[in-house]
């Protein structure tokens, strides 16, 4: 018999979902950062098959070119008209060529909680108990739906019975069948040319399978889920809503696990591929996405969305928002910033309140404090700019570099007018619009020269709240206030 490593895994992606009520085919639905065929694809992979092949139907152009992007290694084969899932199999058995010799494990490319350890548990007691098929199965709470698995008195499986087919006998039984299958290849391929259409849908059920091969005198076992939520397919959104939810609570159990403090699971929400350090800590109304990485002893919230952005140790990342970026150790962003792609703070840089940052280089203890846009930019070490200021750095048709150098010091309302370079050490005046490189150790001062103009108020605006408040001020000896 054949060996715990299958030889092929089929993934059943071709169906139509219709339910979904979407442009979007139902298997390329997203939760926690991976398509629902992606969760599965990943689990699959934990089995470590000789082929991989996903068989696709509707909208297999756009199902194909997502494959392309997130396992190019991937086969796919096209099941034009979906006749069933047994059809499905022997379109995927034919992009192998028709016949595999060893284990052939078939999964539903829409049930994104299915765990590769699951899996691999079905492989190996297939091996272990020399079956020709073995059926992962599950007891569940409701069974509505669900094709029954029928069992004779010794406790073997005799066949599995879709619920429209099934009898009031049948349907009170609560153990059901996942679609998911551990098969001798070989047998696969000759039952599969054996199956009727004689049903109330006039399909080929891949189900029948275990009958023929069970009437042929081939073993049929099982392999029970420990746990039947991990089973469930999407047919909805109500129930990818609810998968998004127990794969997520899944996902921040094993952070918390590892040593990472989540202060809210209910209001956190994260993808797959978010990895963190021990002692990072996540406040509520968070959600990580992407490659986000979280080192050690680091705080990233409330109510901040990180996306592919890294969290330096002992950072702290407060309603914010940072896509693409790259946040340094004992740095400090927010609160209410947004750092977009291409912004790397060095150690102890601060990014404060209204702040936004774009392809920005921050050095190490600098301080963009306030109100302030820095674009297109590298500033040295232990710098700080003054609130309001804009690094200017587009002319309507090219971006521009600014470059501001170490220990330097620029005013409030400061304007960048990029390219520009302020040397080590400078420091520019409130109001400026810099415009002219600064020499390092200079003070530049780039603003219009203030003018007075005396009784403006009572002439322009007479009788008025202001002009009233002018002649009161007037009034007052000099020196009383």
């Amino acid at each position: 018999m054949s060996t715990s490593r299958p030889a092929a895994v089929v993934v059943l992606a071709a169906g139509e979902g219709t339910r979904m009520k979407s442009a979007t085919p139902k298997v390329l639905h997203d939760i926690c950062g991976r398509s629902l065929v992606g969760h599965v694809l990943a689990a699959a992979g934990e089995l470590q098959p000789e082929r991989l092949v996903v068989v696709v139907g509707h909208a297999r152009e756009k199902v194909t070119e997502h494959l392309a992007g997130v396992a190019p290694e991937v086969r796919t084969a096209v099941q034009a008209e979906q006749n069933g899932t047994g059809h499905a199999v022997r379109m995927g058995l034919e992009e192998l060529g028709g016949r595999v010799e060893g284990t052939v494990v078939v999964v539903c490319g829409d049930t994104p909680l299915l765990t590769g350890e699951t899996l691999r548990r079905l492989s190996a007691t297939h091996s272990a108990d020399g079956n020709a098929v073995t059926v992962l199965t599950a007891e569940v709470p409701d069974a509505t739906g669900y094709g029954r698995i029928v069992r004779d008195d010794s406790g073997a499986v005799t066949a599995i019975v879709e619920h429209k087919d099934a009898s009031e006998t049948q349907r009170a039984i609560r153990e059901i069948n996942s679609g998911v299958f551990a098969f001798d290849g070989a047998l696969l391929a000759d039952a599969l040319k054996k199956v009727r259409t004689d049903n109330s849908q006039g399909e080929e059920y891949l189900t029948d399978v275990l009958g023929i091969l069970r009437e042929a005198g081939h073993r049929v076992g099982a392999s029970v889920a420990g746990d039947h939520r991990e089973i469930a397919g999407i047919n909805n959104r109500v129930q990818l809503s609810e998968a998004r939810r127990i794969l997520n609570d899944r996902l921040l159990t094993a952070a918390m696990l590892s040593g990472v403090t989540v202060i809210d699971p209910a209001t956190t929400w994260v993808d797959v591929t978010v990895t963190f350090e021990q002692d990072a800590v996540v406040h509520p109304g968070t959600q990580l996405h992407g490659a986000t990485h979280l080192g050690e002893g680091c705080e990233v919230g409330p109510n901040s969305r990180l996306t592919d952005t890294l969290v330096g140790a002992g950072a702290r990342v407060d309603n914010t928002v940072a896509v693409g970026s790259e946040v340094g150790p004992e740095a400090s962003v927010g609160p209410y910033a947004y750092l977009r792609p291409g912004s790397r703070l060095a150690r102890k840089a601060k990014i404060g309140t209204y702040v936004e940052t774009k392809n920005a280089s921050i050095g190490e203890g600098t301080k963009v404090p306030h109100l302030s846009y820095v674009g297109d930019a590298t500033i040295g070490e232990f710098s700080n700019i003054g609130a309001a200021s804009v690094f200017v750095n587009y002319d309507g048709q090219d971006k521009h570099h600014t470059t501001v150098g170490s220990h330097c010091k620029t005013g409030s309302d400061n304007m960048f007018v990029a390219p520009v370079t302020i040397g080590d050490g400078a420091y520019t005046a409130a109001g400026s619009v810099i415009t002219k490189d600064v020499p390092a150790g200079s003070l530049a001062v780039a603003r219009g020269q203030q003018r007075n103009i005396e009784g403006w108020v009572a002439r322009k605006r007479p009788g008025s709240a202001a002009a009233k408040a002018a002649e009161a001020a007037a009034r007052e000896p000099a020196g009383e206030g």
